[in-house]
C-alpha cells in the first residue's frame, strides 16, 4: 500500500481512538511475538496458573494474531480510564477492586470498539478485523507495550507514565496496513513497590506474578475453598485487589475517568451488616451489571466469609 495511505489511515485511526474516549493508542505490526513464548512456556511450567486451566489453551493464537484475524497486518492497542472520583473502601468494610466499582466493563468497551470499527469502514473502507476486550487468548498487555503505550511493570501490569496503571487495554486486530509505533522503555528501575506490599508473596520475582497465590485469583478465578494459609492476608478483599497499584509511584498521576457507567451502582452504600446478611436477590439486584457477578452469590458469600476473623 502506498505510504502516505497509510499514513494518513494512521492518522484517522489515532483521531478516532481519541474521538471516542480512549486515552491512548498504539499501534503495532501484526507478528508472530516470539520474544514472549518462552516466557509464558516457563510460566505455565512452574503452575503460576493455578486453576485457570484455560490460559494452557489455544498457546500459538496468544503469540501469533494471524491465528485470531486471517491477514492481520496491525494490532491497535487502546487504553481506556477507569480511576475512580473516589476511594470506596471504608475501614473495616470488604473492598471490592476499582476496576468493578461500576457497571461491567466488558460491555461498555465493547460496544466502543463496535463504533469504532463502524467509523473504519465509514472513513477507511471495508477493513477485516475482530475486536477484543479481555477476550479471547491475546497476549494484550505484550501487544500494549510493543505498541509503546507503555511498559509492562514488576507486578505484570501494563504502566504508562501519565496515568498510571488504572486502565483497560483493548484490541483491534485488522488486515489494515499501519504505521507501527515504537516500545517504550521501562521506567520502574529500582523500585520495589509491588512486590514488597502484596501480602500474599504472589510476585515473587520483578515481572512475574504467581497467578495462584493473587488475591485477586483467590477471590474470583478460584472456584474451590480458598486456602486457609492466606485467612490472615487478605486485608479485606472479596472481590480483585488493588494493593500492587495503589503502591505504585507510577499512579500517583492516575486522573479520574469520564464514565458515568463505571460509577458504584449502590452496594457502597452498605453497612458491615448488609454484606452479612446479603441475600442472593439483593446480589442480583446490585450487582446485575458489575464485573462482581462473576462470583455468583455462593463465591461472594464464600470470601465474605474467608475475611472474617476466627
Amino acid at each position: 500500500m502506498d505510504s502516505q495511505i497509510v499514513k494518513t489511515n494512521t492518522q484517522k485511526i489515532k483521531r478516532m481512538a481519541s474521538e471516542l474516549g480512549f486515552d491512548f493508542c498504539g499501534i503495532a505490526k501484526a507478528e508472530h511475538l516470539s520474544g514472549e513464548a518462552l516466557k509464558l512456556e516457563e510460566w505455565l511450567k512452574r503452575g503460576y496458573q493455578g486453576k485457570m486451566g484455560y490460559l494452557e489453551n489455544h498457546f500459538e493464537k496468544r503469540l501469533d494474531p494471524t491465528k485470531l484475524v486471517p491477514g492481520a497486518k496491525s494490532v491497535v492497542s487502546l487504553v481506556y480510564n477507569y480511576y475512580p472520583t473516589k476511594s470506596h473502601q471504608s475501614p473495616g468494610l470488604p473492598r471490592i477492586a476499582k476496576y468493578a466499582y461500576g457497571q461491567d466493563y466488558h460491555f461498555i468497551v465493547k460496544e466502543k470498539l463496535r463504533d469504532f470499527m463502524h467509523l473504519i469502514a465509514e472513513e477507511i473502507g471495508d477493513v477485516q478485523g475482530r475486536v477484543f476486550v479481555d477476550s479471547a487468548p491475546v497476549h494484550e498487555r505484550a501487544w500494549a507495550a510493543k505498541s509503546g503505550i507503555g511498559w509492562i511493570g514488576k507486578n505484570s501490569l501494563l504502566l504508562n507514565r501519565e496515568m498510571g496503571s488504572f486502565f483497560f487495554l483493548a484490541e483491534i486486530i485488522s488486515d489494515l496496513e499501519l504505521e507501527a509505533d515504537g516500545p517504550m522503555k521501562d521506567y520502574c528501575g529500582t523500585c520495589t513497590a509491588c512486590q514488597d506490599a502484596c501480602p500474599t508473596n504472589a510476585i515473587p520475582e520483578p515481572y512475574v506474578v504467581d497467578g495462584s497465590r493473587c488475591i485477586s485469583y483467590l477471590t474470583i478465578e478460584l472456584k474451590d475453598e480458598i486456602p486457609h494459609e492466606f485467612k490472615k492476608d487478605m486485608e479485606g478483599w472479596v472481590f480483585g485487589c488493588d494493593i500492587c497499584q495503589d503502591v505504585c509511584p507510577w499512579n500517583r498521576f492516575s486522573k479520574p475517568h469520564h464514565e458515568p457507567k463505571f460509577e458504584p451502582q449502590g452496594w457502597e452504600k452498605f453497612s458491615t451488616v448488609d454484606w452479612e446478611e446479603m441475600t442472593k436477590e439483593v446480589f442480583q439486584k446490585v450487582f446485575k451489571q458489575s464485573a462482581v457477578k462473576r462470583t455468583k452469590f455462593e463465591g461472594l458469600r464464600r470470601n465474605l466469609s474467608f475475611i472474617k476473623p476466627d
